[in-house]
């Protein structure tokens, strides 16, 4: 049967790379994607500012989503990096909307168990995800929804993502669909831009010559972040029988109803 599958993510980008080889095969079984970004990614450049830098990272995500095959995507607007400044409970409310609007089979979201993580904004989509995934069920939370024609509701399939393999218990193949996942990214080509010079910024710290150990592709950051998303990809699939995959922590039921389902 065809699914609903829902992104509760902090910025544009952060699908892609965490789930984008899964999202492909997701959506080339039939299902429905949808991306809701949390923040306008205002913070994310070395080179690009303001207004200039919010376009840009808002037009990239169109043309990634378009790449992938979902749906166009939901921006929630929110200010990059300034998440944890919003009220208490915004985020948590704005994400049960969406599960009620769009009662979403899976949904995809940050690990709020991980705890190397050091991004404010991940670690606040991270807990505002989990909360919503066990509260939207419950009619007497936010009960505006029900005058707005919104029923509670229950995700059966939840995808936690992280960068702890420890924390997964579910590894994707997406051998046949990585190269679908880079060119997704590719479109996000400001991020890619700052996230590789971040890692030069501190190759050249440590007096590392990349060209002389790497050659050309030192000199192309689109192709260092490709070997780097595929080194990834490799060092998670070797352990579990694929040539590249992605991993997350997943749930489904109450364990009591799992037990019966086993």
């Amino acid at each position: 049967m065809t699914k609903t599958v829902l992104c509760l993510v902090p910025h544009p980008d952060d699908a892609e790379y965490y789930a984008g080889g899964t999202l492909v095969k997701m959506i080339a079984a039939g299902d429905r994607v949808l991306i809701a970004v949390a923040t306008d990614g205002i913070k994310g450049s070395f080179e690009l500012a303001g207004k200039e830098l919010v376009n840009a990272r808002h037009a990239e995500m169109i043309n990634s989503a378009k790449v992938l095959g979902a749906e166009s995507p939901i921006f929630l607007g929110y200010t990059d990096f300034e998440l944890e400044l919003l009220p208490p409970g915004t985020l948590r409310e704005r994400f049960i909307y969406l599960i009620r609007k769009h009662r979403p089979d899976v949904v995809f979201t940050e690990d709020p168990f991980w705890l190397g993580e050091t991004h404010p904004d991940h670690r606040a989509v991270a807990y505002a995800g989990m909360e919503a995934l066990n509260y939207a069920r419950l009619p007497r939370i936010y009960p505006q929804h029900l005058k707005q024609g919104l029923q509670p509701f229950i995700v059966a399939e939840k995808y936690y993502y992280s960068e702890e393999p420890a924390r997964a218990n579910k590894f994707i193949d997406i051998t046949g669909t990585f190269d679908k996942k880079i060119a997704s990214l590719a479109e996000h080509k400001s991020q890619i831009e700052f996230l590789v010079e971040g890692l030069l910024q501190e190759a050249r710290m440590a007096g590392l010559d990349l060209k002389a150990t790497l050659g050309e592709i030192a000199d192309n950051k689109l192709a260092l972040f490709q070997m780097g998303m595929r080194m990834q990809a490799a060092e998670i699939g070797a352990a579990h029988g694929f040539e590249l995959a992605e991993f997350f922590h997943y749930e489904r039921y109450h364990p009591l109803v799992e037990s019966f389902l086993s």
